[in-house]
């Protein structure tokens, strides 16, 4: 984001708010109970210990007694503050950023009640804001009217969220001023990515609670949630609910505002604690995403008799796994002859030439489309005997449901087909007869022993590789919670046979 385009963004809102002021000033009132003590400031730079979670525990480079209080959220200090005066003539202050004084502390509680952990949280100033995500992974920013951030704040923001951190947007009584502002804001902040609603086979609805049926208290006819986010990598970076959180993790109602849209208590329970969970689930993996892609000077240049590891962008979350690849590529390198090029090439099928290159790897997180020229050059691409692996970033359903839309549109007369565990690519570099999925493959599946590859054959060679669950995740030796994966041992394996295979034939 330039100064420029930051500057004119900022110019706008504050426009808009003038404009929208009269109403959302309506919005402006106390919605809950004071905190039972003042929040502690933030200290020490302890890492997080693993989550009790239905998943693989998390690994640890060594053993650490658990502290007593880890901070594990800040609430964003913004905005202005005011008076309100009650029907019985007495008056509060009140604050933009704290209209729930004690939300923080009751999604804690119920965090601690559930999971057995004991974390705490802060009051953060986002400019004295270390910006450290492995000392605080989530900051909260919660209200009703418009947000306003200027543009240090605005990169401060986006710094911490690419370091690994989270950034949750908390429209606590359903405030279209605040829930607009919030998005717009973020919009700006990460141009490169789009605002895409969360589904409900993400792990963020499943991490610790099923969560995929829920209650609104009043003013919506609904039985969903609906959470919207900003990936970065596989992480969701950025969360925000349209609809009310903060006074439900308090145990109460919205008071003063007949026009609130929130979740009910045990609604907003289930969720909050699926939120905290996650956060704490995915930290390391934040942060190891997020790493820079570090490639060898003389993987630079693309020669011409080594691999290349291209692969394909789209309109979707394309990016799933940004680092996992070239762990894999160094691991091809060492372990085989092939000679191959650490460097990972993005292509554009629809504006890049595909003729340098004979292997392309797709992957992503949700819905996407390629449009008739992409649609062209791709089916040109494997009928010059070029082969696509394709990887179902995460296992989630969405991606799934595009990959054999898409697939119908660039080979109208094939279909995908299990790949029978007799194919040459489960010999390739490693003899593979079994692979070890996570949890929620097995939840899934029962409990799954064979590689489920789907492929599609051209000319009696198999050109398109499909994995419905995810094999790109296990290449970084992490474990993701609550995502239907392969393992990492499983995952190396079969993706160095993948490659090898698509390379050699």
């Amino acid at each position: 984001m330039t100064k420029t385009a930051c500057s004119a963004f900022l110019l706008w809102m504050g426009v808009l708010a003038g404009v929208l002021s009269a109403d959302e000033n309506e919005w402006f009132v106390p919605l809950g109970r004071p905190p039972e003590a003042p929040p502690k400031r933030i200290s020490g730079g302890e890492s997080f210990p693993p989550l009790p979670l239905p998943a693989t525990p998390l690994r640890r480079s060594e053993n650490k007694r658990q502290p007593s209080s880890l901070k594990l959220i800040g609430k964003v200090v913004w905005g202005e503050s005011g008076s309100y005066t009650y029907g019985n003539g007495q008056s509060a202050r009140i604050a933009d950023w704290n209209l729930c004084p004690a939300d923080l502390q009751g999604l804690l509680r119920k965090v601690s009640a559930q999971l057995g952990l004991n974390y705490g949280g802060d009051e953060i100033m986002l400019s004295t804001f270390d910006g450290d995500p492995g000392k605080l992974p989530v900051l909260l920013i919660s209200g009703t009217r418009t947000v306003k951030l200027d543009e240090k704040q605005l990169v401060a923001l986006r710094s911490y969220v690419l370091r690994g951190g989270m950034v949750v947007f908390d429209s606590v009584a359903g405030s279209p001023y605040f829930y607009n502002s919030a998005t717009a804001l973020m919009r700006a902040a990460f141009p490169e990515s789009a605002v895409r609603v969360i589904p409900l086979d993400h792990p963020i609805y499943h991490i610790v609670n099923d969560a995929t049926k829920v209650h609104y208290s009043r003013n919506l006819n609904a039985d969903v949630p609906y959470l919207e986010g900003i990936y970065v990598g596989s992480r969701i970076g950025v969360l925000f609910s349209k609809f009310g959180l903060g006074c439900g993790w308090d145990d109460h109602e919205v008071p003063f505002l007949s026009k609130a849209v929130y979740y009910d208590v045990p609604s907003a329970g289930k969720l909050g604690v699926n939120l905290a969970a996650y956060a704490v689930g995915y930290a390391r993996i934040g942060r190891e995403e997020s790493k820079p892609e570090a490639f060898s000077s003389l993987d630079e240049k693309q020669p011409t008799d080594e691999m290349v590891f291209a692969q394909i962008q789209h309109g979707g979350a394309w990016n799933a796994h940004p680092n996992n690849a070239s762990i894999l590529l160094r691991r091809l390198r060492q372990s085989t002859s092939l000679r191959v090029n650490l460097k990972r090439v993005g292509v554009d099928p629809a504006k890049d030439d595909l003729s340098p290159f004979t292997f392309l790897f797709l992957t992503g997180l949700d819905d996407f489309q390629f449009d008739g020229a992409a649609i062209v050059a791709l089916r040109r691409f494997l009928n010059n005997n070029g082969a696509i692996f394709i990887n179902n970033g995460l296992g989630l359903h969405a991606f799934d449901k595009a990959v054999r839309r898409e697939l119908s549109r660039i080979l109208p007369d094939a279909r995908l087909e299990v790949v029978p565990l007799n194919h040459a690519i489960y010999r390739s570099v490693f003899p593979i007869a079994e692979v070890q999925y996570s949890p929620a493959v097995m939840a899934e599946k029962g409990a799954p022993k064979t590689a489920c590859l789907e492929g599609i054959t051209i000319r009696n060679d198999l050109r398109v590789i499909y994995s419905p669950y995810d094999i790109e995740a296990g290449w970084i030796g992490l474990d993701y919670p609550m995502a239907k994966t392969l393992l990492p041992d499983s995952a190396t394996q079969l993706g160095m046979n993948i490659f090898a295979y698509a390379f050699t034939h």
